[in-house]
């Protein structure tokens, strides 16, 4: 069988004998961070499939009239449980960065929220909680009520070079045409379709905008079959391993500054599924380095590929408003997100917030295969520079 078909890993030479330092992350688990992908598992367009079938690939019209089939209300009951669980765990003084399953007992939530789990990473990758306490139960209960619930789904991880696994979507006034330095998130501008850089991804709405910060969401497998109908030329150059994301300077000591790889990949082993990896932002920041030679520059067929993506994306999508106390859980490995621009209310009036999860689902626990070394670690992906601890910071900083 040819090595790009195989389903084992090679353990990273870097992993070798390494010990993750106690002290520094207590559950002994360290957030693997970013890396190339294992070139020799990169499959060619011939071998990826003509269609993609079954509940990954939907329509926005399968869902747009009837919410009942993706909404989810707490039912009284549910957020009683959520409550007592989070009081318990603030009695106890346990650090934020220390929640898990083992002490925030769910024992109700638990059966639905295992179900739920495996409909995000094989099914149709989407939910949308509503009724959460936020306004009732402020900032810090509602971030440990929030990160009690993520860890039913997946193992949290960094989310930037600060270590933070506790996000905050929010417009600090950071210069957002500055893109090889600034995380967008952090801005009040337009955020193309992509995906995070975990498996799961979580945003909890703590308070809305004036106007705007509207979400989109797509299946990137509807959004394949319609470009391999349509334009399988791009599709082609999506899948080939020619494109340079950057790190935007979060990374470890020894490590390169961008990334070579592709959009679309096949999981390892018969039958793999598609999964995408896919950030505009983080593709086109890279001039820097392209009009120095160290990289190529973006061909023609890059720039209309991105240009297709995202216009078929945007044609393909379903559009939602998060209300203050609803949650959105996406997997990352077969959704594409955006949200529009959005402005602020004006002061004292709080601004747009977000919390955000990352949350990583390794092969074990019934994560995608991916054609990645660290496909078997728990906290797989994420941002994790040198060995930057762990914070839950309860605000944007």
């Amino acid at each position: 069988m040819a090595p790009a078909l195989t389903d084992s890993l090679p353990t990273a030479a870097h992993q070798l004998n390494s010990q993750v330092p106690i002290d520094i992350f207590p559950d002994g688990l360290k957030t693997t961070g970013q890396h190339p992908p294992l070139y020799d598992h990169i499959q060619p367009f011939d071998t990826f499939p003509k269609e993609i079938s079954g509940p990954t690939v939907w329509k926005a019209e399968d869902y747009r009239e009837t919410p009942e089939k993706w909404v989810h209300v707490f039912t009284e009951e549910q957020i009683e449980e959520l409550s007592n669980a989070a009081d318990a765990f603030l009695a106890a003084k346990i650090p934020l960065t220390g929640i898990s399953k083992s002490n925030f007992p769910l024992p109700k939530l638990a059966s639905y929220l295992q179900e739920l789990k495996k409909e995000i990473i094989d099914g149709r990758g989407f939910i949308l909680f509503k009724g959460f306490q936020v306004q009732k139960w402020g900032n810090h209960k509602s971030a440990v009520a929030y990160m009690g619930l993520g860890t039913y789904l997946g193992y949290f991880v960094s989310q930037n070079s600060r270590g933070h696994v506790l996000g905050h979507v929010k417009d600090l006034g950071e210069d957002s045409t500055q893109i090889d330095k600034v995380r967008i998130y952090r801005t009040n501008a337009r955020q193309f379709f992509h995906a995070d850089d975990s498996d799961i991804v979580g945003l909890l709405c703590i308070a809305r905008a004036l106007e705007g910060g509207e979400s989109d969401i797509v299946s990137s497998h509807h959004v394949y079959n319609t470009l391999q109908k349509e334009r399988p030329d791009v599709l082609r150059t999506l899948t080939e391993p020619i494109w340079y994301f950057d790190r935007k300077g979060e990374t470890s000591k020894g490590q390169e500054e961008y990334i070579r790889t592709s959009v679309f990949y096949l999981e390892r082993g018969e039958n793999g599924r598609v999964y995408s990896k896919w950030d505009p932002y983080y593709v086109r920041s890279l001039t820097r380095f392209s009009d120095a030679g160290i990289i190529p520059p973006l061909s023609p067929a890059q720039q209309e590929a991105i240009q297709v993506l995202e216009a078929t994306c945007n044609r393909l999508a379903l559009h939602m408003i998060l209300e203050v106390g609803d949650i959105q859980f996406l997997a990352n490995s077969h959704i594409l997100h955006a949200r529009t621009a959005y402005r602020d209310y004006a002061p004292p009036a709080p601004r747009r917030h977000l919390m955000r999860l990352w949350l990583a689902t390794p092969e074990s626990e019934g994560g995608w295969k991916l054609p990645f070394w660290d496909s078997n670690e728990k906290k797989r992906g994420g941002i994790q520079v040198d060995d930057q601890a762990p914070v839950a910071p309860l605000d944007a900083e």
